[in-house]
């Protein structure tokens, strides 16, 4: 059975912090084509479609359409606050590489 992507705590306060939810928005995480190692990260606020998976927490909500789904399975979205700056980033364990930019990945 696959299993969804997990959001943690702190990718959902952060969607708090900045209101996604007040403006009706959830984050959404897809993967397209592309980028420098085969795939990459799409992640962005908007509208939920009715055949997204929605993830709730914290009166948040993260949404994967089912086409990207089976490339995040088991993987964990987060919030990451480092020097270079803050971002949602993505734990993949279905990625065999990834790049430096950390939004490309290859399986």
């Amino acid at each position: 059975m696959n299993l969804p992507p997990k959001v943690t705590e702190r990718a959902f306060e952060r969607l708090a912090e900045i209101g996604a939810a007040d403006q009706g928005q959830a984050l959404r995480v897809a993967v397209e084509g592309g980028g420098c190692s085969g795939f990459q990260y799409e992640i962005a606020l908007d509208d939920p479609k009715d055949d997204d998976l929605v993830l709730e927490g914290k009166g948040q909500k993260v949404v994967v359409d089912a086409v990207s789904l089976p490339f995040l399975e088991n993987a964990v979205i987060d919030f990451s606050e480092e020097l270079i700056g803050a971002r949602f980033v993505i734990d993949n364990p279905n990625a065999t590489s990834s790049c430096g930019c950390g939004t490309s990945f290859s399986m």
